[in-house]
Formats: C-alpha cells, sequence, structure tokens
C-alpha cells in the first residue's frame, strides 16, 4: 500500500472520530448537569470508575483526571470487584460504571451491590438504553451510538474517544465548580516539567539572611564589601524595613568610572529607586518573562498590596537551577 493512502486511512480514522464527537456535543443535557451537581455535593464520599475491557482502559483516565483536578477518585477493576473489590466502596461513594453494551456480565454484581445501598449514587455511561446499567442507574447518561473507525465498524475507537472526552468534560466542570486553580493544581503535580511550569516565586525565592539588604546610609565602600561577600551581585536597599531601591554590580562599575569619590558616595544617592517586585504566587516563569522584559536578573518578592515590603527576592540564578524557561 503506497504512503499516500495510509496517509488517506489516518485522515480518515480521525474525521471519523470527529464526527462522532460532534454527536456527543449535541446529546449533553440535563443528565450531563446532575452528575457535576452529584459530584459537587459529595462530600464525605468518593468517586469509583469501573468498566470492562476497554471502557475499563477509559476509566482509568477518568479516575486519574478526576484526582489530579480536585475530585477524589480512584478506578476499581470490574473483574476483581466481584472478589473482595467492592469492599472499596462505602456509604456517600459515587460509582460511575462506563460500559458501550452496558450488559456486560462483570459491571452486574457492581450494580446490585449499589442498589442495595441507595447512599451510594450510581452514575452509568452506555449506549444502550434497554442495557441494565441504563435501567439500574441513579442518573443515567446515553452515550450516542457512533460509527467506529475501519472495516466492519467493530474496532473500539470512536466510542471511546468519546468516552475519553465525556470524562474530560465532566473532570474540568468539576474543577471549575470547586474553583480548584493553578495553585491547587501545582500541589498534585510536583514533579516534572509541569510542576516546574507551575512553581511560583515563594517556592524558589531566597529570604532571611540571604537577602543582601543595606541600609541607605551606608557607604559605597560598604556597599562593595558586602555585594562581594553575598555573590549575588545585587544589593537591596531599605529603610524602616521597607525596600526602597536596588544597585546592581553592573551600576556600581558604571558609576566608579564616571565618580573620582565613589568609595564615599552614600549608596541611596545612586541607587535605582523602586525595584519591581513580583507578589509571592506569581509564576517563576512569568517573573522569568519580567526579568528579560526590563533586562534585570533580581526581583524582590512581596505578599498581597505590601509591595514595599520585601519578603524574598527571586534571581535568575534560582529560576535557571529550578530548570524553569
Amino acid at each position: 500500500m503506497r504512503k499516500k493512502k495510509y496517509k488517506n486511512i489516518a485522515k480518515q480514522v480521525i474525521q471519523n472520530e470527529i464526527e462522532g464527537l460532534k454527536k456527543l456535543k449535541s446529546s449533553i443535557g440535563f443528565s450531563f448537569e446532575q452528575i457535576i451537581q452529584t459530584i459537587l455535593n459529595c462530600k464525605n464520599g468518593k468517586v469509583i470508575v469501573s468498566g470492562v475491557g476497554k471502557s475499563g482502559i477509559i476509566s482509568k483516565k477518568w479516575a486519574a483526571t478526576f484526582s489530579s483536578t480536585g475530585t477524589p477518585s480512584f478506578f476499581m477493576d470490574a473483574s476483581n470487584a466481584s472478589h473482595g473489590d467492592m469492599g472499596q466502596i462505602n456509604s456517600n461513594d459515587i460509582v460511575i460504571l462506563i460500559s458501550l453494551s452496558g450488559s456486560s456480565a462483570e459491571l452486574k454484581n457492581i450494580i446490585q451491590f449499589c442498589s442495595r445501598n441507595r447512599s451510594i449514587k450510581l452514575i452509568g455511561i452506555t449506549s444502550n438504553k434497554n442495557s441494565i446499567l441504563y435501567k439500574n442507574s441513579d442518573i443515567k447518561v446515553l452515550i450516542p451510538y457512533v460509527k467506529e473507525a475501519g472495516p466492519g465498524n467493530f474496532v473500539p475507537t470512536a466510542s471511546t474517544t468519546n468516552q475519553l472526552a465525556l470524562g474530560d468534560a465532566i473532570a474540568i466542570a468539576c474543577m471549575m465548580g470547586k474553583k480548584f486553580d493553578k495553585l491547587d493544581f501545582k500541589k498534585y503535580h510536583p514533579s516534572g516539567s509541569l510542576g516546574s511550569k507551575l512553581k511560583t516565586v515563594e517556592d524558589i525565592m531566597l529570604t532571611g539572611n540571604k537577602i543582601p539588604f543595606v541600609k541607605e546610609n551606608i557607604t559605597m565602600q560598604n556597599a562593595l564589601n558586602i555585594i562581594s561577600k553575598k555573590g549575588l551581585g545585587v544589593l537591596f536597599v531599605r529603610r524602616n524595613k521597607f525596600t526602597t531601591g536596588i544597585l546592581t554590580d553592573g551600576d556600581i562599575k558604571r558609576i566608579s568610572q564616571k565618580n573620582l569619590n565613589f568609595h564615599r558616595l552614600k549608596i541611596n544617592s545612586v541607587m535605582k529607586k523602586n525595584p519591581i517586585s513580583v507578589e509571592k504566587d506569581t509564576l517563576a516563569a512569568k517573573a522569568l518573562e519580567i526579568m528579560n522584559t526590563n533586562r534585570i536578573t533580581s526581583l524582590c518578592v512581596h505578599s498581597g498590596k505590601r509591595k514595599k515590603l520585601t519578603i524574598g527576592i527571586i534571581h535568575i540564578h534560582n529560576i535557571l537551577n529550578a530548570n524553569i524557561s
């Protein structure tokens, strides 16, 4: 088969799944609203997701996405549920079962278990309105039948794409309903490239004695000694605990070349006033952008609206050492 034909097959598969997603989008209605409200009202329970075969794999993705966006959740293997794993289901939990046919034998015992305990909410995700799952669910979600990709209409493709998209839609809706923001998201993703992108300046800033603070009335001779000792190439000037200026080693070199009495100058007469300060929850990547735009290597860090009260500083070396770009 020519490569061109393979490319055409790929385009046809994707188009097939796009058509399926269009049907799913049109089918979203009141049952979706019910799911979101039920999950948001679940204060003392958790969300358990299960399925069989390809739907089981999609169930794992649902549970993982829920958990990472603020909805406590885990996947329960449907085959093992009848051999003790149903002990994981407690009162006030929500059980979501995903099944194209809604009649998989492995799901029947789970359905019966949930039906006996009315404090457990059962949400059925299926394409079969006549199935045992649909008929016995507290919240019934009917995913439209779609044509699967490839010859014969039997390989789970468009149908599983729809299941995946529906889970993402539920997770994001719940996330927004809980006002789960980037700082909450960061707590669950501390490692890897995603964790680095979500680091705030508070995570990597220098604090306490590591900040090269100096008083306004010191001479440049003293400033030289301190900047050499601290090793950051910058000094932060303050008066009565409030930051009033900044002086870099580059500034010192330029001043020394222009003034014969350089060492006797007071630092407040040559410092740059009102240094840029960022709020402690600012993303470190944003801080790097600010540095690059202003061609500087350090920023003050403050909390809330108290911009003059520096609680930390962030140097470009802190950002680069944290693998943030």
